[in-house]
Formats: structure tokens, C-alpha cells, sequence
């Protein structure tokens, strides 16, 4: 009887493991999702082919660097001031576009963003009419369906993330901490396909940046408006130098 008491103990889900929102959440942030991120490498693939990724090492510190300073940054704090009731999220679009440092860049926050309420609307039966309304564009929602989906007004993929979490009773914290994990994930991706690094040593490395994911989720989840900022010039000079390049992978 002890026995069984003690497996009912440790087997017995937590609160947040048997909340539908916090499933819900994974779910969305999952590098499974359907938004492409697959196909971006924020530069990533540039900087393997110049020779500044070269190893674990190296690719360790790209994306500790891109999560602490640069569009992970950038992409948490848009994420927090979405979420918030009072958000201007056409203000904030306009903001997010602004600051994206490249052409690439600027493409992959929108075909993500896209591409993610299209799948999220899908999914919850609301397609886009939120976005839709808050990006106040005079289009018939009942007609949505036979409008072609590149020509769907769509917010950039952070704040469309921040706008369709609203609803769920979860911690901007955890939506934050989740997009980085996606982030680092698909940036490993990139480095286990083209450096080539083996599929356990990249799994070590994504291991690795757990602890710092962790902290940052927390700080940026305090982000406001005057906090935004992304100072990684040398991701930002690899995701221009990937636009000249003859042969590549990935889109960005």
C-alpha cells in the first residue's frame, strides 16, 4: 500500500501540467508548429559558411548572444507589450517593422506572422478576425476565405504570438520563455544541418542555454516600450551578407 501511495504521489499532474492553456501553449510554440521556422536562419547560415560558426562552441555563443542581445531580445519585449490589454498593436507593427535589421528579417516576422495566425485560426475557429480588427483593416471577414492567404494582413510573428496568448491563463513569462526555447531550437537546427554538428551535440548545446532561457524569460517579461533595443551587429552584418549569397539553404 505504500508502494502505491508513494507512484500516486510522484505520478499525480501538477497544476500547470493539467491546465488545457498551458498545452496549448506548448503546442503553439512548438518548433513543430507549422509557421516554417524550418526555413530561417536569422544569418545563422552565413556566418557557418564565412567560418564564424565553425563548432558547439561557437554556436553555443551566437545564440547566446542573439537571445541576451539581439531579435530574441527584440521579439520578448514585443511579445510582453502585446499581451497587454492597452496595446496599440498597429503602433506596435509599425514599431517592429521598423527594427527588423534586414530585408530577410523583415520577411520572416511577416510569413511567420502569417503563417501563425492563419494556422491559429485554424485551429480555435477565429481566423484572423482579431488581427484583422486591430490592424483595423476594412476587409469582409466572411469573404476571408477566398482572399489568397500572402494577401492577409498579418501582424509580425512576436506580436501576432503576444496578441493570440492574451486569452490564455498563462504568465507572459512562460509565452517568453517558450519562444526562446523555439528560437534556440531552430537555430540549432540550422547548425546541426550545415555546419554539420551531430544531432546529440546539438541537443547538448540547446541543453545548455536551458538556465539562461530561464532567466531572461523572467527579466523580459518586464520589458517596456523604452526597453526595446537589439545590438548584435554581427548577426545583423551575417543576415545581410545571406542575402548576396549564390548558393543557400534557408530563406533568411
Amino acid at each position: 500500500m505504500a508502494m502505491v501511495a508513494r507512484w500516486a504521489m510522484t505520478t499525480a499532474p501538477s497544476k500547470a501540467m493539467a491546465d488545457p492553456d498551458h498545452l496549448r501553449l506548448i503546442q503553439w510554440l512548438s518548433p513543430a508548429f507549422p509557421i516554417g521556422s524550418f526555413a530561417y536562419s536569422q544569418g545563422l547560415e552565413a556566418a557557418i559558411a564565412s567560418g564564424d560558426v565553425r563548432d558547439a562552441d561557437g554556436l553555443h555563443d551566437w545564440i547566446a548572444a542573439v537571445l541576451t542581445h539581439g531579435s530574441g531580445r527584440l521579439d520578448a519585449g514585443f511579445i510582453a507589450l502585446a499581451r497587454a490589454e492597452a496595446a496599440d498593436l498597429p503602433a506596435l507593427a509599425d514599431l517592429c517593422r521598423a527594427m527588423a535589421g534586414s530585408s530577410e528579417r523583415l520577411t520572416e516576422m511577416t510569413e511567420q506572422g502569417r503563417a501563425f495566425g492563419l494556422t491559429i485560426g485554424a485551429v480555435t475557429g477565429a481566423i484572423h478576425e482579431q488581427t484583422l480588427n486591430a490592424l483595423r483593416q476594412p476587409v469582409d471577414f466572411p469573404r476571408l476565405k477566398n482572399v489568397p492567404a500572402r494577401d492577409i494582413p498579418s501582424l509580425p510573428y512576436p506580436l501576432a504570438v503576444g496578441q493570440e496568448t492574451r486569452a490564455l491563463k498563462v504568465e507572459t513569462s512562460e509565452v517568453i520563455m517558450l519562444s526562446l526555447q523555439a528560437l534556440a531550437a531552430q537555430l540549432t537546427s540550422v547548425a546541426v544541418r550545415f555546419v554539420p554538428l551531430g544531432q546529440t551535440r546539438g541537443q547538448i548545446v540547446l541543453a545548455s542555454l536551458a538556465p539562461l532561457i530561464a532567466d531572461l524569460a523572467v527579466r523580459y517579461a518586464k520589458l517596456t516600450l523604452d526597453d526595446l533595443s537589439s545590438t548584435t551587429p554581427g548577426a545583423d552584418m551575417a543576415a545581410m551578407r545571406h542575402e548576396t549569397m549564390d548558393v543557400r539553404i534557408y530563406r533568411t
